[in-house]
């Protein structure tokens, strides 16, 4: 089957390189019975996949069962993945058949395979070696014939190294591994499946179907989307539902995509770097700058502890040679790491330290966006290339700073 007409069958929106050549993997190994691990972030998309290779198997017609390994309890995982008899444990009250027994001839899909118990894993090899299982309190060997085809949001080769996921096992199920790309590395597929997702949602509500302005659609696709498709396809649905104005401006998508303060810094960073990812003069100014913020946040914490007499907080953090004024002097005083030192003995006002805040850098980041805005006469597309900065980057500052631009 073409490409394109796979892609019609299952819905898959997009023309990315990336997840063409996913798919174009997929649709080779379904064929064979290999078994497959495909790995990608939550939201992704991953059973899709399972879906294409099953159907495009010789097990098309056989049973195909899809099971979230996150979702059972361990201590009735193996009992669903390989059945029971009767009066095995408490609550046992009949013999049931288990997953890879009942899939017999057809496929089954494991998500989220990294979250299997490490017992249950070594049940899962067997089946895979040999075929073979045997029922919760059973002796009796049994035989099954399964496609396995796996699913993983973490990186396995990490869970491995933390003694979580057998080694054994993970060569075992990635006999032929797909990756499905993220969707900030399908720039060009974002506002293809926002367009779908709003037209769908437009029907399924009976309401008009909402519309992006151009500024909106940068902003929309230069936004990292760390819930990828899952995250697109939720946001396009409470816009479509809670905006009575169906014509979305840049500060209305702002109230949709939520900011991760943690990560801020590498989403600008990620935002200025260029297509080589190396950084311009400017760029590693603004890089220069979120370092120095966090170093003087880490600061004052220090000097806070110094004031309050909190000299054990210090001790903990200093592991270099500290510099300190004597009351009576300002003559250097160099104290080996691991002495206490006297609060006595450190002239320090955190108020004058601190209390410029005409210096600070959040003052400096908000001069240099209102002259660039007011070079630019407010156009605010051309002020964040001017600063070197995404357009989402400078939105979410206008209204941090509450700058009328």
């Amino acid at each position: 089957m073409k490409l394109q007409e796979l892609k019609n069958r299952f819905g898959i929106i997009g023309n990315s390189p990336l997840l063409d050549h996913a798919i174009d993997i997929a649709r080779q190994v379904a064929p064979t019975d290999l078994s497959v691990l495909i790995t990608g972030e939550s939201g992704t998309g991953k059973e899709i996949f399972h879906q294409i290779i099953h159907f495009l198997s010789s097990r098309k017609h056989g049973p195909n069962i899809s099971v979230n390994c996150g979702a059972i309890p361990e201590g009735t995982i193996d009992s669903e993945l390989f059945g029971h008899e009767k009066g095995s444990f408490t609550g046992a009250h009949e013999a049931r058949k288990g997953y890879f027994e009942v899939v017999n001839g057809g496929t089954i899909f494991l998500d989220e395979v990294a979250e299997l118990p490490l017992m249950t894993q070594v049940r899962l090899l067997r089946v895979l070696e040999t075929g073979e299982f045997i029922r919760v309190g059973s002796s009796k060997m049994q035989k099954t014939d399964v496609r396995v085809v796996a699913a993983s949001n973490v990186q396995i080769p990490d869970a491995i190294e933390r003694g979580k996921f057998r080694e054994d096992l993970y060569y075992r199920l990635n006999t032929v591994p797909i990756h499905v790309p993220p969707l900030r590395d399908r720039k060009g597929d974002i506002f293809l499946l926002f367009r779908k997702f709003a037209a769908d949602f437009a029907d399924k509500y009976k309401m008009p179907v909402i519309h992006l302005l151009p500024e909106a659609q940068q902003l929309l696709i230069d936004y990292r989307w760390p819930g990828n498709v899952r995250q697109l396809k939720n946001v396009t649905e409470q816009l479509s539902i809670l905006e009575k104005e169906k014509e979305i401006t840049p500060d209305v998508l702002l109230k949709y995509l939520p900011n991760n303060d943690n990560n801020s810094m590498a989403m600008v960073l990620k935002d200025v770097s260029n297509s080589n990812g190396e950084f311009t003069e400017r760029e590693m100014l603004y890089k220069v700058l979120f370092e120095m913020k966090k170093e003087l946040t880490d600061l004052k914490k220090v000097v806070s502890g110094i004031i309050s007499g909190n000299t054990a907080s210090l001790k903990d953090q200093l592991n270099y040679e500290h510099e300190t004024y004597t009351e009576n002097n300002h003559d250097l005083i160099h104290t080996e790491p691991g002495v206490t030192l006297s609060t006595k003995a450190i002239k320090i006002d955190a108020h004058e330290s601190f209390a410029d805040e005409t210096l600070s850098l959040s003052d400096k980041e908000k001069e240099m966006i209102t002259k660039a805005l007011d070079k630019y006469k407010g156009k605010r597309k051309d002020a964040a290339k001017e600063l070197g900065i995404s357009e989402r980057t400078l939105y979410r500052k206008i209204k941090e700073y509450d700058i009328n631009g």
